[in-house]
């Protein structure tokens, strides 16, 4: 169910995914399981997301590099 308050997210948008990407799973990944998700697992959760509008073709393996590392950061920055 789309948030109508909140703008739609795309794959540059890497910050705002990995924020929600941290709401949605909390501490259940911590820094090592992060960066051993595979990509096809992320990219399925980040379609899933409330609020994306990216399309399966948009993205590429440097997203989800990108999309990883800031989830780390925001990972880090709750603990």
């Amino acid at each position: 169910m789309r948030n109508s308050y909140e703008p739609p997210m795309h794959w540059s948008d890497h910050e705002d995914i990995a924020m929600a990407l941290y709401e949605k799973f909390g501490d259940e990944f911590d820094e090592s399981k992060i960066y051993r998700i595979r990509f096809t697992d992320l990219l399925e959760w980040v379609l899933g997301l409330d609020n994306f509008d990216g399309k399966r073709e948009e993205a590429n393996e440097g997203h989800l590099e990108q999309i990883q590392a800031k989830w780390v950061y925001e990972w880090r920055d709750n603990q």
